[in-house]
């Protein structure tokens, strides 16, 4: 991975030779191109990783951006985001979603549709699971969402979420904390749909490089379970704040803090809000600490060496907790991270973040390495 993520910079830093001489024009255009107007833009990035549980992972992710009206200044960018791996084991994922604003945005519709055939490691349920109770659960997902909202004006969107998923879970290791867990509920996983409103308050200068602004969005999934499932009724809450400061020409610093519950008597394992991810507190392994609520937040300064290249450095922390919060729980994190804008008009980049975070007692320090198309939030 150090030899790849050392690839990389090297393009990045010398992207004018290579873009001139070396790429083909296709590459170079996609890249490199310095098209400042409105029209549409397509960008793959290769995933190559390996881990114990899956040999070695390959595969692709493209990003189709563009806009639906190109006449008026303030309607936003929208895009086709899609993402499929293979790995030497079998394993494979896919995902597909899309983000839809319609002229002077007026209406705002995003969906979703994926499918993972992965496995997991599962540590317990709480905030100070046990890397050395570390259980490896095959996990089996099919998950798809459709949102929309529509402008109410002075830039407050209402709306609506709804989907469905089936999750299909099963772990050999009879002995494994997984299996033998009273805490773990529906450990065989379970299919369901949703439906529930959502409202936002959005005044941020652009949707894909923010410089100035806030965001706040929260959404209430009412759920029921199907397709033998029938029993589960539950919900879940998210609200999360962003906002966003223009310190200087080239200095940005963004504030982002989430707050995730789920609802029901019920608390099927594989719903619960986990902590970790290439989003928020990077560096955790995602599902290592999970319960029935979770708030995190962070703070990131972006600094723009050039039009192209861009640095950032972030700090945060979080916890999961079952009813009560505790202030002594919460978890540290932190890191930096490079960026390459491949699109300028649009703000679009590759993000590669390194994100730090506790030393748990007899274990290493957690951390993570992350490559991703846009910024964190």
């Amino acid at each position: 991975m150090k030899r790849y993520l050392a690839f990389l910079i090297c393009i990045l830093i010398f992207q004018p030779v290579f873009a001139q001489n070396i790429l083909p024009k296709f590459i170079r255009k996609m890249y490199f191109g310095k098209d400042t107007s409105k029209k549409s833009s397509f960008v793959l990035l290769p995933v190559l990783t390996s881990a114990p549980e899956t040999g070695i992972e390959a595969g692709g992710a493209g990003l189709l951006s563009f806009y639906t009206d190109t006449l008026h200044h303030g309607t936003r960018v929208s895009n086709i985001f899609a993402y499929t791996t293979i790995t030497t084991k079998g394993q494979n994922r896919f995902s597909i979603s899309s983000s839809y604003w319609l002229p002077k945005n007026a209406f705002h519709f995003t969906g979703a549709i994926s499918y993972i055939n992965f496995p997991t490691d599962f540590y317990g349920i709480g905030n100070n699971t046990h890397k050395a109770d570390a259980d490896l659960v095959d996990e089996k997902r099919f998950k798809f969402s459709f949102n929309g909202e529509k402008s109410l004006g002075q830039d407050w969107y209402l709306g609506y979420v709804a989907g469905g998923f089936n999750y299909k879970e099963g772990d050999n290791n009879l002995t494994g904390i997984f299996n033998t867990s009273p805490l773990v509920e529906q450990r065989n996983g379970g299919a369901s749909v949703y439906v529930g409103p959502s409202i936002i308050f959005d005044n941020r200068n652009n949707n894909t490089y923010t410089t100035r602004g806030m965001i706040v969005s929260a959404y209430y999934n009412i759920m029921q379970g199907i397709l033998g499932n029938n029993g589960y009724a539950g919900g879940f809450f998210n609200i999360e704040y962003s906002q966003f400061f223009l310190l200087n020409k080239k200095l940005v610093l963004g504030l982002d803090v989430q707050e995730q519950s789920l609802t029901g008597a019920q608390s099927p394992f594989y719903l619960l809000p986990a902590l970790g991810n290439d989003e928020m507190m990077r560096g955790y392994y995602n599902g290592r600490y999970r319960d029935r609520n979770l708030i995190a937040g962070q703070a990131e300064l972006r600094y723009r060496l050039s039009d192209r290249i861009g640095v950032v450095g972030f700090v945060g922390t979080g916890e999961v907790f079952h009813t009560t919060f505790s202030l002594p729980q919460l978890k540290p994190d932190y890191g930096g991270g490079l960026r390459y804008f491949f699109d300028l008009e649009k703000g679009l980049s590759v993000r590669m973040d390194y994100g730090i975070g506790q030393k748990p007692t007899g274990e290493q320090r957690e951390s993570g390495f992350y490559i991703g198309l846009g910024q964190a939030f």
